[in-house]
């Protein structure tokens, strides 16, 4: 029997160093520990594939949350039964004992862990679409409140409040204008257009 880890963050930038602690602390052998950074929306990593072919029957596969293994409700059960009732592999999940299927292999361990499976899987789910719906409100609070995304606007440059009043009043060329203020005319119109937006607000 071989013990292995899994651990998994959803950015490069984000540090895994907390995951790779606990499961050393729970006796993991480091050449057993695969590391994925990547999204958990699928299984389509390339850590994880290389761990499914590592792992055999009886081996033991230590995780230090459910939603490190993944965060989309159905997969996460798939996978699941793929793990345990296909490879016969135990999984031991950190941050609950309950979901440690080398305890209670009877009916009503089993019927237990399924339970606690289902109800981690939906929440870890749940906690994914809260935080998007979150982003989301926050992003439009911000716009409300006049906070700008992106680049910021260079500043515009000598004349061209002449040349985009007479342009907005059709005295001149969108051509015209760049040259007044001496801009691309490309760039001229983005920033024109945008202008044109706030005047008719």
């Amino acid at each position: 029997m071989e013990t292995y880890g899994y651990a998994r963050v959803s950015t490069r930038e984000q540090n895994e160093d907390r995951q790779l602690l606990s499961l050393r602390m729970a006796n993991v052998p480091g050449k057993n520990i695969f590391v994925d950074k990547q999204s958990g929306k699928d299984f389509d990593r390339p850590q994880y594939a290389k761990l499914i072919q590592k792992l055999k029957k009886n081996d033991l596969l230590v995780i230090k949350s459910i939603d490190r293994l993944g965060r989309d409700y159905e997969e996460i059960q798939n996978q699941w039964r793929i793990l345990t009732k296909e490879k016969h592999v135990d999984i031991m999940v950190l941050d609950m004992p309950l979901l440690d299927t080398r305890r209670g292999k009877d009916l009503v361990g089993t019927f237990l862990s399924d339970i606690v499976l289902q109800v981690l899987s939906f929440v870890a789910e749940n906690e994914r679409s809260n935080i998007r719906q979150r982003q989301t409100e926050g992003i439009a609070a911000a716009k409300a409140q006049g906070v700008q995304f992106g680049r910021p606007q260079k500043p515009r440059p000598e004349g061209y409040d002449t040349a985009f009043r007479r342009w907005y009043a059709g005295e001149i060329t969108g051509t015209e204008a760049a040259e007044a203020c001496g801009m691309a005319l490309s760039s001229f119109l983005y920033r024109a257009e945008r202008d044109s937006k706030l005047e008719r607000q």
